[in-house]
Order: C-alpha cells, then sequence, then structure tokens
C-alpha cells in the first residue's frame, strides 16, 4: 500500500472512530439507572450505560415495591423511593452507594404512605417526592430528616380511594422557585400541577392559594422532567390508546401551546427522564422495556427488554 493510500485509509478510519464516539446514541459517561418493581427474588435496582450496554444489577430483594430513583453524582450516592402497601402507610426512602453497597433506610415506614417518583435538589441538598395515597407532596433533607409536606390535595379515607387525588409524578425548577406533578386520575381526569417550593406566609399543604393547574383531562400522567432550557415539560401516560401510554411534551406555561403526543405503544408506561447533554429522553414501562428517543420523539428505539416490571428510571453524567 502506498504513501498517500495507507494515510487516507488512516484518516478515515480515525474519522470512523471519531464518529462512533461522538454519535447522540453512544455512551459518552452516561448512565441510566433504574427500578425492577417485582419478581421472583423482589423489586431491583439495576444500572445500564446510556446505549444499553453494561447491565448490571446493583440491589435486588427489595419487597416494597421501588418506585422513584435519583442518583447524586457529587456524593455518589443512590436514592429510591419504596411504596409499600397502598392500605398501609408504610413507604421507605432508601439509598445505597453508586455500586449498590451499603443499602440504608432514610425515611422509615411511616415516612411517607405510597412514595412515588423522586426529585434531587442538589443545590439545597433536598429530596423532593410525589406520595400517591398519602395525596401529597412531600421532600426531606438528603439524610431523611425534616421531612415536610408542602401540598396536600385532600384527606381521609374516602378521598384516598379516589386517584384524581392521587400524586404521582414530580418535577423540579429549583432556580424559578416551582415544583410540577401529576395526579394520575382514572382515564379522562388527570392532571399536572404547579407551584412555589416554599408554602406562601399564612398558608398550610392543605390550602394553598399558589397552586395552578396546567393541564387537565389527561388519560393518567405518571413520571416527568423538565426541560428548563427551553421551558418543556415531559411526561409519559399510562392511560388508553391513543392519548394514553405514550410520551407527551407541553409548554411549561400552557399559554405558549398544547400537548404534543411524541411516541406512543407503551406497554403501560411508567419512568421518564431527559439527558439535556445530548438532547435525549429515556423512558420505561411495566412490559419490562428500557426505551431512548430524541426530545422530539424521533429515533425512538428499545434499549432492553425482558426486565421484568419497570417503574423509575434517571439518567445521570457520570464522566462529567
Amino acid at each position: 500500500m502506498s504513501i498517500r493510500r495507507r494515510t487516507a485509509f488512516l484518516l478515515g478510519f480515525a474519522a470512523l472512530l471519531f464518529a462512533a464516539h461522538s454519535s447522540p446514541g453512544a455512551s459518552r459517561g452516561g448512565r441510566l439507572f433504574f427500578l425492577n418493581v417485582s419478581g421472583p427474588g423482589g423489586g431491583r435496582v439495576l444500572s445500564a450505560n446510556d446505549d444499553g450496554a453494561d447491565l448490571k444489577v446493583l440491589v435486588s430483594g427489595l419487597r416494597q415495591g421501588p418506585d422513584g430513583i435519583v442518583v447524586d453524582a457529587a456524593s455518589k450516592k443512590i436514592y429510591w423511593t419504596n411504596m409499600g402497601k397502598a392500605s398501609a402507610n408504610d413507604g421507605t426512602i432508601q439509598r445505597s452507594d453508586l455500586d449498590g453497597r451499603n443499602v440504608t433506610t432514610i425515611v422509615p415506614t411511616g415516612g411517607a404512605w405510597t412514595p412515588k417518583q423522586l426529585k434531587l435538589d442538589a443545590k439545597h441538598g433536598k429530596l423532593y417526592w410525589s406520595d400517591r395515597e398519602g395525596m401529597r407532596i412531600m421532600r426531606a433533607n438528603l439524610d431523611g430528616s425534616d421531612i415536610e409536606t408542602l401540598v396536600e390535595s385532600a384527606q381521609g379515607d374516602a378521598a384516598r380511594e379516589d386517584p384524581r387525588n392521587w400524586c404521582v409524578g414530580i418535577a423540579l425548577d429549583v432556580d424559578g422557585g416551582k415544583v410540577y406533578w401529576t395526579q394520575k386520575g382514572s382515564g379522562g381526569n388527570g392532571r399536572i400541577f404547579r407551584a412555589n417550593l416554599e408554602i406562601p406566609k399564612g398558608e398550610n399543604a392543605a390550602h394553598r392559594t399558589d397552586i395552578e393547574t396546567l393541564f387537565d383531562a389527561l388519560p393518567e400522567p405518571i413520571d416527568m422532567d423538565l426541560d428548563l432550557a427551553n421551558r418543556m415539560m415531559y411526561w409519559s401516560d399510562r392511560g388508553d390508546p391513543p392519548r394514553g401510554n405514550t410520551v407527551s411534551r407541553a409548554p411549561m406555561n400552557p399559554n405558549k401551546g398544547s400537548q404534543e403526543i411524541l411516541v406512543s405503544g407503551l406497554k403501560e408506561g411508567i419512568g421518564m427522564a431527559l439527558d439535556m447533554r445530548d438532547g435525549r429522553m429515556f423512558y420505561t414501562d411495566l412490559g419490562g422495556n428500557v426505551y431512548s428517543a430524541k426530545l422530539d420523539g424521533s429515533d425512538s428505539k428499545v434499549l432492553l427488554t425482558g426486565q421484568g416490571a419497570l417503574t423509575g428510571i434517571t439518567w445521570v453524567d457520570l464522566g462529567q
């Protein structure tokens, strides 16, 4: 091979390597952490590269229904909620190291009723979660102390039976001072709300004048996440087709536009997480699938299948 041909070959090979490592679908230090809610050995905490490779079981034997998950990359900790029994007020929140070791319960039984999606406010060292049968939006310090109820959608056992009161998904705009959440409903009456992170002076969790209804008449909105740069919110919906078993987005200000269904055909859609670094979203369903797509819903693909009933998912840049 001549020197010219060899040089051209090497340059072409280098370009292929660069493309492989810089394409949106390639893993560049991004990692997925997600939850399996049930199985022969109980629920599990799992992790994989954000292209689906290198799947690992980090924690197994969780028998209280793990549902919401976040990762604090700075402290190298994983946090997750355990729903417990809907009738028992026995939900918990646990954490572990990134490798699954040192599992610790930080919010004990009774600290939350049925905690669902979980979000991290790393700036202020807080965890926020939706509490389904508790009908609340709650927060605590990262060690589980100082538990607070910020929103209480209803009270009492009769109200607890009504899915319209069930707080399920949650998302944070920390710099904007807002918390967003979904209330599941029972097929056609689900809603998305927001309120200030702090209760207005002189008011309480059950009686707040700053709560806004952003969207209503949704099938069954579940988990959510926010694209703060473009002021868009994304959510999964577990209800019936054509609007349910989907992933949607809409402006955080509903006066700026309407709901846009991005992907459909999920098998009981649950988890939702955004990767703003590479412009992707990840989502899961109870059918055992982990999916990815671009933020506009294009290039949708299945990353993993056969993982059991999957609930929460989060993406974290471990290469930063």
